[in-house]
């Protein structure tokens, strides 16, 4: 169950999947059949594991987007209120089924995941503007791109416009995120992989991170978080110099929404006004502690779990 605290706020736009957990020895080759270990159904989508974290690691949360008219829908829309997430901007499809994630977990506890976006994708900037109030009422707005381009970018420009604190997760990146976006961002949060394909540059260490959030911030972005897994975090915050975070020593199990976890609980420090480098610990912590468990969802770890282990 969520532990909210009054005024923190965080709303969220994005995905919500059921998640389809296969866990496997290795990760099968073209062609091959593989037995595997055990399967899963977990409630997940990037949008919905980063409300689930947020709202378990303090904040109040809101989440904006759309599930099918569905079993799968109406599980991962109790499956949030179940967690004290206002609903009240989550639409349902008549026509898109909800999205689903096939996920392979090998006993590297590394995964590898395909998405079907479904009703994900009737998230669109008309949805944005019938729900503006819900960002008018949060501290922090956070996205990622798993909903249209056109739908984040109304996104963002509402949030900047009202003045909150605004957080981009570019994930999925496939490409270079459009030039006019950076400016609407707070705080630009990719992945190892994310920044590699935003900026060209190999991301394969703090140091190649910090030249890629360099890059990123001469393209405008004004903060820089750059997530790197067991390596840690590499932060490009304003004009101070890159700084890196360590990550906590922990035996990985699964490593899915380890990044997600980081979000919700990075963006729940900062509608509480957390000192930036505050957040960005307490957030390796709640991920450090994600990365320990199986699933998406059933893996994010409440407030008081992540303050027991400071």
């Amino acid at each position: 169950m969520a532990s909210n605290q009054a005024g923190a706020r965080v709303a969220v736009v994005g995905s919500l999947n059921m998640d389809l957990v296969a866990r496997a020895p290795r990760m099968p080759q073209p062609g091959e059949t593989l037995a595997g270990h055990t399967f899963a159904q977990v409630p997940g989508g990037k949008g919905g594991n980063q409300a689930v974290a947020a709202a378990r690691l303090g904040a109040q949360v809101a989440m904006v987007g759309c599930v099918g008219h569905d079993a799968n829908g109406a599980q991962l829309r109790a499956g949030l209120e179940a967690e004290r997430i206002d609903c009240a901007a989550l639409e349902t499809s008549a026509n898109a089924p909800t999205g689903v994630a096939l996920i392979i977990v090998d006993d590297g506890s590394q995964n590898a995941i395909v998405i079907i976006a479904g009703s994900n994708g009737e998230v669109t900037p008309a949805t944005i503007a019938r729900h503006e109030a819900v960002l008018a009422a949060a501290e922090v707005v956070v996205c990622q791109l798993e909903t249209p381009p056109q739908t984040v970018e109304a996104a963002l420009a509402a949030a900047q416009r009202l003045g909150k604190i605004v957080v981009l997760n570019p994930a999925p990146a496939t490409e270079p995120l459009p030039s006019h976006w950076l400016p609407l961002v707070d705080y630009l949060i990719p992945n190892e992989l994310e920044a590699a394909t935003l900026t060209g540059l190999p991301v394969r260490s703090p140091d190649e991170a910090a030249a890629a959030a360099a890059a990123l911030r001469k393209a405008g972005a004004r903060n820089v978080i750059i997530t790197l897994g067991a390596q840690g975090v590499l932060a490009a915050l304003g004009d101070a110099l890159p700084a890196h975070f360590a990550a906590p020593r922990v035996a990985a199990v699964d490593t899915t929404a380890a990044g997600d976890t980081f979000i919700g609980g990075f963006a729940a420090q900062l509608a509480q006004r957390t000192p930036v480098d505050d957040a960005i610990r307490f957030a390796q912590r709640a991920a450090a502690i994600s990365v320990t468990r199986a699933g998406a969802q059933p893996s994010i770890p409440t407030r008081e779990e992540v303050d027991a282990i400071r």
